[in-house]
């Protein structure tokens, strides 16, 4: 089972379970923190494959029982988005997309101890670390409520796991990026502009620094997490070669062949100044090997970009 299945990481998981022969039963109520037709457009490439059973319903409030029954693995990817929306009035959404789903869940699977719960978190956690590269024991220091919910997922699926013997197993992911990705992250953005011609601004001054990681890294680590033997039941999953924002721009600006419109800003509230992933745990009990560098994944992100715009995907 796959929640978010319609969602840029969900979608790509999804697939590659289909791939290796795995029956996936996918999940997702189409939220509207992003264009409807991305995600059918997500969910299209999962449809075609006879193994696949798409069950559209709101974890939050929806009858779960039915849907886990059959399930060896929950991967548990759906929530509620987004760092600088967190704020305001939609914080109650972020409390009830990413904590009243996730205990819905957990309830639904408790008495199913042979079940592997696998769930996405997020460097977002740590906040500012005060140690880089942050290890899994660091103390978390959120600074967004998404960041805040995130940690909150993690202790909630920990009380599940000491109290009912839930299979629960949380992976930080660190900057996600590549095909399919949210149109409101950087790099898509970045992408979009510089395909169209448009202005760049940048939250910052470019010099942050981010782990950022390839989405088939991150999806490869997540199917490891269904089925491999842990002793930890968190890890840090980050592509191991922190850059700036502006060295990113860099290479887009190349892709594109004509220079960028860029402006530099005031930093968003709940943006951290740098991340970089210890993942020596995921390394040695997930063998964890990320394999896609930033110059290949961008390009890869910028072709998806490219083509989206000429079919008026996005």
């Amino acid at each position: 089972m796959v929640t978010g299945c319609a969602g840029f990481v969900g979608s790509h998981l999804a697939e590659a379970l289909l791939k290796e022969g795995q029956t996936v039963v996918g999940v997702d109520v189409f939220n509207d923190n992003y264009s409807r037709g991305l995600k059918i457009s997500n969910l299209r490439h999962l449809t075609e494959w006879d193994s696949f059973e798409f069950v559209p319903i709101d974890l939050a409030q929806g009858d779960l029982a039915g849907v886990v029954a059959e399930s060896d693995v929950v991967y548990h990817l759906a929530g509620e988005p987004g760092v600088r929306s967190s704020w305001g009035d939609r914080y109650e959404t972020y409390l009830r997309n990413n904590l009243r789903a996730t205990q819905q869940l957990l309830e639904s699977i408790k008495s199913m101890p042979d079940v592997r719960f696998v769930y996405a978190s997020s460097s977002s956690v740590y906040g500012d670390s005060e140690t880089m590269p942050t290890s899994e024991s660091e103390t978390l220091r959120p600074l967004s409520p998404y960041g805040q919910t995130k940690a909150a997922m993690e202790l909630l699926c920990d009380l599940y796991r000491k109290s009912h013997g839930v299979d629960a197993v949380g992976l930080r992911y660190f900057t996600v990026y590549g095909p399919r990705q949210r149109p409101d992250m950087a790099f898509h953005r970045f992408c979009r502009a510089a395909i169209n011609g448009e202005p760049i601004a940048v939250f910052g001054d470019g010099l942050q620094t981010r782990d950022f990681t390839f989405v088939s890294d991150v999806v490869a680590a997540t199917r490891a997490a269904g089925h491999m033997p842990v002793v930890d039941h968190l890890f840090n999953i980050g592509g191991g070669s922190p850059a700036s924002v502006r060295d990113a721009l860099s290479i887009i600006e190349a892709l594109a062949e004509k220079p960028l419109d860029v402006t530099y800003g005031e930093v968003e509230r709940g943006d951290v100044r740098d991340t970089a992933a210890n993942t020596t745990l995921a390394r040695t009990q997930l063998a964890f090997d990320p394999r896609i560098g930033l110059e290949e994944g961008l390009a890869a992100e910028f072709a998806w970009v490219r083509e989206a715009i000429a079919s008026n995907l996005i």
